[in-house]
């Protein structure tokens, strides 16, 4: 189980970013190429901005320096997140980041300038813009919010300073952490963040998985100042932001891009905290009674229900379970899946230095990349099921928007994603007809997709609310504080059915969804426009699969609220919420019944 350096790790397992230069040379050519590209439309639209044509001329003249730039990004920022151990990968990417982050400022003046412009021009030019109207109604929406072109231009060249807090948290949590290992009943185990994350949290076996928890806390807790640090760094400054834009509060600078309601948002928040809670207390109990648990602790909350029938899944099983899983979606979609596999879009190695969790990044009109640590777990398959929601989505929207208008709001952007997750779940469980075998499955739906998305990510998101009414109020926040908050948050949810023990306060410290302002919460605002499609996929088959289909290729090109309508439905009420909750609350009723007939055991 010890990680090995990345030079060491099969090249079958690793990413080929050959895919965007075919050697470093060619970024670095390209990079010149776009320099050059952006003093070119400096020199011919700066101070001309005037006019409706000037103005859509230049958008759709700075469309390729936009896709120039994320490949730029992508190959020199993904190597870096395969391997943070090694300083000329970090040295190269802090190079084209300096160098993008001036391209980005040299031009500013585009926006600033379109927004000085006449209102009757701005009106023409969204009459007269093709691939380029939203992103101009939403420049127009900001005009209340921008401050001076001189301002803005400033703000854009310190972007990578802004950017420090993220930085130093994630140097220190991928480089500079180091795990000692820890020992149960005289044999010596091997710690990490993946290792903990994706392998110790899901360990049969009791003493090593709670010894695990705690060498992986204690480890933890000698980090907690430095970490804080960086965190309230990050959220004062977003604080300051939105003074200086003149927004009321931090939520609504947060929320104003996702074009999302604070009514929408905290009832994501308040609406799973009360009525997921308790069907997911009985699930841990579940868990404590099928484990012969005395009690369950938050140590325990990852273990599969039935351990011995968790098989082990190779990578190229992975291949044929998603393809087949994601094949109702189409032959392209199947033929991505393929491709992803076949050309190395996926990253699937372990090794030291490398990003935790799983992420996919895509370039338009390209292909995806997407990390994540292979273990042999289902739970991998449904990590990679899921990135490929990511490219899935990015096809479908490349393909028939803009490089502008590609990417929906994030408040949905976790849709797509999650949607694969289930629908890799139905393929499974209509596979063959096994109770337990269907136990499996449904209770590998609830402890990884829904217990990722609406327990996982929502607790932050909780926790992250809390932190934002301390800072809106004019205070900050330290390990001490984040730590309360966080015990509080866990107790809350779990009540008296959950241990929670010293060290979990310390969950706080292992996401690096903070740095992304109001983020967390739109796992299960995804994940519940997700259930709903699926469902309806069910019950309808191709009708259903062709609205998903629109919905994704729509892209960025309308609102959250009129973006679900294409999926056909209204998340306008909770209804769709207090349905998915209810969709959950009835997995885990069969999950119980069926360990009941199963294992003779009962869980009121």
């Amino acid at each position: 189980m010890k990680l090995c350096a990345r030079k060491d790790v099969p090249l079958e397992e690793t990413w080929d970013l050959g895919l965007i230069y075919a050697e470093e040379k060619q970024m670095w050519e390209e990079l010149e190429r776009t320099k050059n590209a952006v003093k070119a439309l400096a020199e011919a639209y700066a101070g001309k901005l005037c006019t409706a044509e000037k103005i859509v001329n230049c958008l759709d003249d700075a469309e390729p320096i936009h896709a120039a730039i994320g490949r730029l990004w992508n190959y020199a920022g993904l190597a870096l997140e395969a391997d943070y151990t090694d300083n000329a990968l970090r040295e190269r990417s802090e190079k084209v980041g300096d160098e993008i982050t001036r391209m980005e400022s040299e031009m500013a003046f585009v926006d600033s300038e379109i927004l000085l412009a006449p209102e009757e021009e701005l009106k023409s030019a969204v009459g007269m813009a093709k691939g380029c109207r939203v992103y101009l109604e939403n420049l127009i929406a900001e005009k209340a919010h921008r401050l001076s072109p001189e301002t803005e231009k400033t703000l854009t060249a310190l972007g990578r300073t802004l950017d420090v807090p993220y930085t130093v948290y994630n140097t220190m949590k991928l480089a500079d952490i180091s795990f000692d290992p820890f020992t149960v009943n005289g044999k010596e185990y091997p710690l990490g963040y993946s290792l903990f994350e994706d392998d110790y949290e899901l360990e049969a076996d009791t003493e090593v998985r709670r010894a695990a928890f705690r060498a992986f806390s204690s480890t933890l807790a000698k980090y907690k100042n430095t970490t804080a640090a960086a965190y309230n760094a990050c959220v004062t400054t977003e604080k300051t932001m939105s003074e200086l834009r003149g927004f009321e509060n931090v939520f609504d600078s947060l929320l104003f891009g996702q074009k999302v309601t604070r009514e929408m948002y905290d009832r994501q928040i308040d609406v799973i905290t009360e009525k997921l809670a308790p069907h997911m207390r009985r699930y841990a109990r579940l868990l404590a009674k099928k484990h012969g648990l005395e009690k369950p602790t938050f140590a325990d909350l990852k273990i599969a229900v039935d351990p011995e029938y968790d098989p082990k899944v190779t990578i190229p099983e992975s291949r044929e379970l998603v393809r087949g899983a994601l094949s109702i979606l189409g032959e392209d979609y199947a033929a991505m899946v393929d491709r992803a596999f076949r050309e190395r879009w996926i990253d699937f190695a372990k090794n030291v230095g490398k990003s935790t969790g799983g992420f996919c990044s895509s370039l338009y009109r390209r292909n995806s990349f997407i990390l994540l640590n292979w273990n042999d777990r289902m739970a991998d398959v449904f990590t990679v099921a899921h990135e490929l929601g990511h490219a899935g989505q990015s096809m479908y929207g490349d393909r028939a928007q803009s490089c502008y208008d590609t990417d929906p709001s994030s408040y949905l952007i976790e849709a797509p994603s999650t949607m694969n997750e289930l629908l890799l779940a139905h393929y499974l469980v209509n596979s063959k007809e096994d109770k337990r075998f269907r136990r499996w499955v449904l209770s590998s739906l609830i402890s990884n997709t829904y217990y990722h998305n609406f327990v996982t990510h929502l607790r932050e998101a909780w926790y992250q609310r809390e932190v934002y009414k301390i800072i809106d109020a004019g205070g900050s926040v330290n390990a001490d504080v984040l730590s309360d908050l966080f015990r509080k948050n866990l107790e809350l949810f779990w009540g008296g059915d959950v241990e929670i023990p010293e060290g979990a306060e310390l969950t706080w410290m292992r996401q690096p969804h903070y740095y992304m302002g109001l983020y967390s919460y739109t796992y299960s605002a995804g994940l519940t426009v997700a259930t709903q499609a699926m469902l309806r996929i069910e019950k309808e088959g191709s009708p259903a699969v062709d609205d998903w289909k629109r919905f994704l290729s729509a892209g960025g090109t309308l609102p959250p609220v009129d973006l679900v309508k294409l999926a056909g439905f209204d998340i306008t009420t909770d209804a769709p919420l207090c349905a998915t909750i209810d969709y959950i609350g009835s997995l885990i009723d069969e999950i119980c019944r069926l360990t009941e007939e199963i294992d003779g055991i009962r869980v009121e």
